[in-house]
């Protein structure tokens, strides 16, 4: 297969470029550090002029631009009607809610800016792409991930900071949502789709295993709570795979497995 990956620089893209090759695949990657700008739909059409791809796997973002992160993802599935269109979405979408799990049918509730645009990107890909597969993830875990760095940033003192323990997700490896997201685009499955990690975990838990993992001190970890900070951020999110699971056979690991806590 044929297939383009946006975002190719970050760290889900990096992953997928190379699973993507190893498997077979075509890959071709872009980001705007490789010189396309999606957030201006002619250069966008500009920029692709002449080429085509039989997936497009969507990976680009960015936190703090609205354009890039909801406009660029309808531009980009404007751009390939032809194509299987493959965009990843966020758990940053919903507001949490403790203990209970999200299914596909589950609408979005945003908090912050940054969930919001992901909400908005699922709708612009929706409407110019109906039948794309729309795969709402988690936080990404694998070696430099940006829980990872952070995590390292802090033990270090190079950023001041806590690690919630009212903040609850399940996260996946790269390894695992690369494979997924691969495997996907090979399908016709349309709409939503929660592509995850099996174990829910707060982000101090979370970052106490990276820091035995990775042979740093997690004592130098201080523990939060977003209440006590009186942001609004997500709180409790956790994503429903039961239907993942059905669909792919990518093996969709859990914290425990991929990060045991008893890990030195």
């Amino acid at each position: 297969m044929r297939i383009l990956i946006t975002g190719a620089t970050g760290h889900l893209g990096q992953r997928l470029m190379s699973r993507g090759a190893a498997a077979g695949h075509d890959v071709t990657g872009t980001s705007r550090s490789l010189g396309l700008d999606i957030r201006s739909r002619p250069e966008v059409f500009a920029f692709f002029h002449g080429t085509s791809f039989d997936a497009v796997i969507h990976t680009a973002s960015a936190r703090s631009d609205w354009d890039v992160v909801a406009t660029g993802a309808g531009h980009l599935a404007a751009c390939f009607p032809e194509a299987r269109f493959v965009h990843v979405s966020s758990d940053a979408i919903f507001a949490g809610r403790a203990g209970d799990e999200y299914d596909e049918s589950e609408r979005p509730d945003p908090v912050y800016r940054y969930g919001a645009a992901k909400a908005a990107a699922e709708e612009a890909v929706r409407a110019v792409s109906p039948g794309a597969a729309i795969v709402r993830t988690s936080l990404i875990l694998g070696g430099d991930g940006a829980h990872e760095t952070l995590v390292h940033d802090l033990i270090a003192g190079r950023v001041d900071g806590a690690l919630y323990t009212d903040m609850v997700r399940k996260p996946i490896h790269a390894d695992d949502l690369a494979d997924a997201l691969l495997e996907l685009a090979a399908t016709d499955h349309a709409g939503i789709l929660n592509v995850a990690g099996a174990d829910p975990i707060n982000r101090y838990d979370l970052g106490v295993r990276i820091a035995r993992r990775d042979g740093l001190d997690p004592a130098a970890l201080k523990p939060g709570t977003i209440a006590e900070t009186g942001l609004r951020l997500p709180t409790d999110v956790r994503l429903d795979i039961t239907k993942a699971r059905s669909l792919l056979t990518t093996r969709l690991r859990g914290v425990d497995e991929f990060l045991p806590a008893g890990r030195s």
